[in-house]
């Protein structure tokens, strides 16, 4: 069989724009915002341009004041004090929509690029976080880093400016006034840094505990039929309403800091404006200080008002925004599979690739292993202790390039590791993997596993019509192709059963199909890839008498095109074997026929036990297959 023709370059993805390029993975949420800096320069220039807007009219209703004391023509002021009004207003829509725009973009290619990354994760650093953090964090802490970003940030520099500004023009009016407000608003905003800081810290635990309580609550569902199975309701309500608790208290704490941040500028503020009051009409009464610049004043000491609230109020929301940041890059220094090959493929010394599968084949030209184990070692994690958790220890052997290759053993003694090397989720310790005589380590990924199929022993299967699944590492396989391949995995009957057919939608994990047809969906999927080796995680463990003796018969036909390794759980798939390869404690203890090994293997024959003396070959059918005797598992 040949490997699945990839998709044409730039075809789009559906949901994704056409135009839209592959995330950089490689970047942090504050580079992947610096892209969109043009856009946001541009709208907070613009909302600098209202304050400034803002911060004339003061001036322009003081002058109005002192022109109507005089009794001159009100025309000028009053035209100056309308196109700021104008001014202000259209600055300020625009300066909203582009600050919001450039929000959502930036966003928009965090959650891209950050999909790539967890897509592209190395599997063992994935499966140490929580799946339910992780949807947490992609989910509403990207919400929140785009707050931070783009409104917290914009608004800090725009209310920065104001409060600035609006101070400049105080002191060229009177300075006395001036000190005697920096003084009452010297206190409270000393209060609201002390406060936006406190608020960071207790921001970045609820972001932890939402993301805690949103990992359990996904555990729990996820399995809801084996918690109601297990009475287990009152138990998991009461686990996840306490993660539910922690998280409810961390958020009032978030609250109240964010309470107190406004009412304790409003408090510098109000107490500014009383004494400013109170001083400035006493100079006014004594002639040391015009009316008009007093009027001017008070107002500026109005418009400080919802600047500096604004600015407080944007230093907690980028404090929390920071804590989300955190969270988000956290998640984004995911480490990655390796994609690219680790150099040119192995081969004798002044040899080429091909003379390397030539090497590999056998004499006469014979085709070189589907696959070869040479040496190879495994063990996860890494340490002092690394040989004490070592998985595999040497396992050496070789799978022709055609036929049924079974992989028997005891519990533990891996497997499922040599599936999951062979796929590079996993990369070996030492040793060399070979396909069809290259080393997988000099393979692209996407190379590799359009070789090599692989159905795993929990049948995943996901939401969507059955087509949908069929194709899904195909996506170009014809309606001859599809039917072809629901037939050999004894699919087609249970297909033609349905109203909608192809198109019958399934829930999550295929909900709507029995654990059974859920696992020959898989096999189908994997047949219309068109491996040249097929990877079977015991595919029939759900399938009752008739679909296996069906698939069996099936997998013969498979066999004489590919290369086909079963983990083997059952009898029948071990006496069907062409080749049977013994593991134990992470080593190969013998490799033969079922017959052969029955004879020399007491590790075989243990393994085996009674149950093929109870006539697997008794009641096998026409072809020689058996029909279902006997065929409880070997471990």
């Amino acid at each position: 069989m040949t490997a699945p023709t990839a998709n044409p370059p730039g075809a789009a993805t559906a949901g994704t724009p056409p135009d839209a390029p592959r995330p950089d993975s490689g970047h942090t949420v504050w580079q992947i915002a610096a892209r969109h800096r043009k856009l946001l320069v541009t709208g907070v220039l613009l909302g600098v341009l209202g304050a400034a807007a803002a911060l004339g009219q003061p001036l322009a209703i003081g002058e109005m004041i002192r022109a109507a004391g005089l009794g001159e023509s009100l025309a000028g002021p009053i035209t100056v004090m309308i196109l700021l009004f104008c001014a202000d207003a259209a600055f300020s829509a625009v300066h909203a929509y582009l600050i919001g725009r450039s929000g959502e973009n930036i966003v928009f290619d965090v959650r891209r690029s950050l999909t790539g990354r967890l897509l592209r994760a190395d599997l063992a650093a994935f499966g140490r976080h929580q799946q339910g953090d992780i949807f947490t964090r992609m989910v509403t802490d990207t919400s929140l880093a785009r707050v931070a970003l783009a409104q917290s940030l914009s608004q800090l520099v725009i209310s920065g400016f104001m409060v600035a500004g609006g101070i400049a023009l105080m002191l060229w009016i009177d300075v006395w006034l001036l000190l005697l407000t920096l003084l009452c608003l010297g206190l409270a905003s000393g209060m609201s840094v002390w406060l936006a800081r406190r608020l960071r810290i207790v921001a970045v635990q609820n972001r932890e505990d939402t993301g805690a309580f949103g990992s359990d609550l996904q555990r729990a569902l996820s399995a809801l039929p084996t918690v109601k199975a297990s009475r287990a309701e009152e138990r998991e309500q009461r686990r996840i309403s306490g993660l539910a608790w922690q998280a409810r208290r961390s958020g009032v704490k978030v609250s109240a800091l964010n309470a107190m941040l406004s009412p304790a500028m409003n408090v510098g503020l109000q107490v500014s404006l009383a004494v400013v009051i109170g001083v400035g009409m006493t100079r006014v009464t004594t002639g040391s200080l015009p009316l008009a610049d007093l009027t001017a004043f008070v107002m500026y000491l109005f418009y400080l008002v919802s600047p500096l609230v604004m600015f407080f109020l944007s230093i907690g929301q980028f404090q929390q925004g920071r804590a989300a940041i955190q969270r988000v890059d956290e998640l984004a220094g995911l480490p990655q599979e390796e994609d690219e090959p680790a150099g040119p493929p192995a081969a004798p010394a002044g040899g080429t690739p091909a003379a390397a599968a030539a090497d590999t084949a056998g004499p006469a030209g014979e085709e070189p292993p589907a696959v070869e184990f040479r040496d190879v070692r495994f063990a996860y994690g890494a340490g002092d202790d690394e040989r004490d958790r070592e998985i595999l220890a040497g396992v050496s052997f070789r799978v022709p390039a055609r036929g049924l290759t079974a992989i028997v053993g005891p519990s533990g003694a891996g497997k499922t590791t040599l599936f999951q090397l062979v796929e590079r989720f996993h990369r070996p310790t030492g040793g060399s993997i070979l396909l069809s005589g290259a080393d997988i380590a000099t393979l692209p990924l996407d190379t590799l596993r359009g070789t090599v199929g692989y159905v795993q022993q929990d049948s995943a299967a996901m939401r969507g019509t059955i087509r949908e699944n069929l194709v899904y590492a195909n996506p170009s396989a014809t309606e001859e192709e599809i039917r072809e391949a629901v037939e050999t995995a004894g699919l087609a009957d249970v297909v033609d059963r349905l109203p909608q057919g192809l198109e019958t939608p399934l829930g999550e994990q295929g909900s709507g199909l029995s654990g059974g047809q859920r696992q020959r969906l898989c096999i189908a999927r994997t047949l219309l890839q068109k491996p040249a080796v097929m990877l079977l995680d015991e595919a029939t463990s759900h399938l009752d008498s008739d679909a296996e003796l069906a698939f069996r018969r099936a997998l013969r036909r498979i066999s004489g095109r590919c290369a086909v390794v079963a983990i083997a759980h059952r009898i029948s798939t071990v006496v069907d074997a062409d080749r049977i390869v013994v593991l134990e404690d992470g080593q190969v203890r013998d490799i033969g026929a079922h017959g052969p090994l029955m004879e020399r293997s007491e590790l075989y024959r243990r393994l085996a036990g009674s149950q093929l003396n109870a006539g697997v070959r008794a009641d096998a059918g026409p072809d020689g297959v058996g029909t279902g005797a006997g065929q409880r598992a070997l471990v």
